[in-house]
């Protein structure tokens, strides 16, 4: 994904990890990493958690630390887990989208005489040869 796509899905990839198991900022971003959301800026994350604690979606504490300063230790509130519900819900249904999406790019684009936008030979009714293109074969870029 790309990095804007990554920043609109922060609230829920969050409040998804904050329902797993309450943390701290630094070790939920580690837990994004690990999922495979990396690059995300502390300070990117901490107005998020900001945020969805201005919601009345989380809640923080401050927590004391064996190795340092007490760090703020967020959890998912009831208002949270109905959120996170909904989101959930709307991603799976945009999941079925994506997931048809990517079945049309797998199996690439349809035999070159089936195209309707197909032109035409000058001064011939039929549409021009599709030579060495082996019907069902897979366009430039499709994954293997």
């Amino acid at each position: 994904m790309c990095g804007s796509e990554i920043r609109s899905m922060l609230q829920p990839f969050l409040l998804l990890l904050i329902h797993q198991r309450p943390d701290h900022g630094y070790d939920l971003i580690e837990r994004l990493a690990a999922m495979g959301v990396t690059g995300v800026e502390p300070g990117h994350a901490y107005r998020v958690l900001r945020a969805l604690e201005r919601e009345r979606l989380l809640t923080s504490s401050w927590v004391p630390s064996d190795a340092g300063p007490a760090r703020r230790r967020y959890e998912l509130t009831a208002e949270g887990l109905a959120d996170l519900r909904t989101r959930m819900a709307s991603l799976a249904r945009f999941g079925g989208v994506l997931d048809s999406f990517l079945a049309l790019w797998s199996e690439g684009p349809a035999d070159r005489e089936e195209r309707t936008w197909q032109q035409e030979r000058p001064g011939s009714s039929r549409p021009r040869s599709t030579a060495g293109r082996a019907r069902g074969a897979r366009w430039a870029g499709t994954p293997s």
